[in-house]
């Protein structure tokens, strides 16, 4: 384990549980520039780059759920249906360096990029970082740093004192190899943290691959999601013998640009009347979402047979959002979700 940096230093429950809040905040923030990206692509056109996004996308879903475990098993209580979960984009990730920064914006060039600075990997060697991190796999060293420290200090049976019940357990996922356990003690903990990390950076931090099996090619690893998006960027798959320095050099990823609809970046209701056709369909998708919202909250604060209903729900959102992008908007645009906050007595 890295050292942490400077005033970052998970030293008390209360901070740990702060902690894995914002890392339930942090799973979410990537989970709108995803979708957005993802309904933006016509699916007969760009198969590869449907078949990445949302792989990615469901293992940020799981992600999140794995974050809320954490939280749970160490006695803290997730929170999903707030403000705070749904700032003005363009935003950063919450308690990130200024240079990770999400946008709304169709899947291209500028979505890979930001997807990839997203899923950078560490720096070989570099700190564990609890706040202003600059990478994810970072900040996720900074909780792993605080779990084992704070283990050694008080014992596990007085930092995992969370009530069992309230972990989400799942089969494997849809589009993804990644499997949702429970946490109950620091070995399950660990072993959350590395599904997170190594999904997104690939394992042993400088390795292409993310340690499960790829479901949709029987006879090839799963690739973590940098280097997914780098196959999107340079148009090829990484097989196997392949590393980061080698780059991919598998068969070819084809994309087609022009199967993707030009969504306004970063739309917002006040671009539009309050009679606007637009308006409405983004209203309708923002009390949705925030339904949503609610929904994990609920899922994991108590009620978990709630999350296969929420996961229902998504599939009403991709509806949602692909007719809004079907509607021209001004200069070439055509509209898109806006992923603003509704409050609940507001909503349908």
């Amino acid at each position: 384990m890295n050292d942490v940096s400077a005033g970052a230093r998970i030293d008390t429950l209360e901070s740990l549980r702060q902690h894995l809040q914002w890392a339930v905040e942090l799973e979410h923030a990537t989970l709108p520039p995803y979708m957005t990206a993802l309904y933006s692509l016509d699916e007969n056109k760009n198969p590869d780059a449907v078949q990445v996004v949302s792989s990615v996308f469901v293992e940020e879903m799981i992600h999140l759920a794995l974050a809320a475990n954490l939280l749970n098993a160490v006695g803290g209580h997730p929170q999903l249906d707030t403000r705070e979960m749904l700032p003005r984009h363009p935003r950063r990730l919450p308690h990130a360096a200024p240079a990770l920064e999400l946008s709304l914006v169709p899947f291209g060039p500028e979505a890979i990029e930001m997807f990839l600075r997203l899923e950078l990997p560490a720096p070989h060697g570099g700190p564990a970082e609890g706040d202003q991190y600059e990478t994810i796999g970072q900040f996720y060293d900074a909780i792993e740093l605080g779990l084992r420290e704070l283990c050694d200090q008080f014992g596990e049976e007085k930092v995992f004192t969370g009530d069992p019940a309230r972990q989400l357990t799942a089969d494997h996922f849809g589009h993804s190899a990644g499997a949702l356990n429970p946490v109950t003690d620091l070995e399950s903990a660990l072993a959350a943290l590395e599904e997170i990390v190594e999904q997104g950076e690939g394992t042993s931090r400088g390795e292409v691959w993310d340690g499960d099996h790829d479901i949709f090619h029987r006879d090839r690893d799963e690739v973590a999601h940098y280097f997914r998006f780098q196959e999107l960027k340079l148009g090829r798959r990484y097989q196997r013998g392949d590393t980061p320095e080698s780059g991919p050099t598998g068969e070819p990823v084809a994309v087609d640009y022009t199967g993707v609809q030009p969504v306004r970046p970063n739309s917002r209701l006040a671009d539009h009347g309050l009679d606007s056709p637009i308006r409405q369909a983004q209203e309708e998708f923002n009390g949705i979402y925030c339904n949503l919202l609610q929904l994990l909250e609920q899922a994991t604060n108590g009620e978990p047979s709630l999350l296969r209903t929420a996961t229902g729900m998504m599939y009403q959102l991709k509806g949602k959002a692909q007719a809004l992008m079907a509607m021209p908007d001004a200069e070439g645009y055509t509209a898109g979700p806006t992923f603003e906050y509704v409050e609940p007595e507001l909503r349908a």
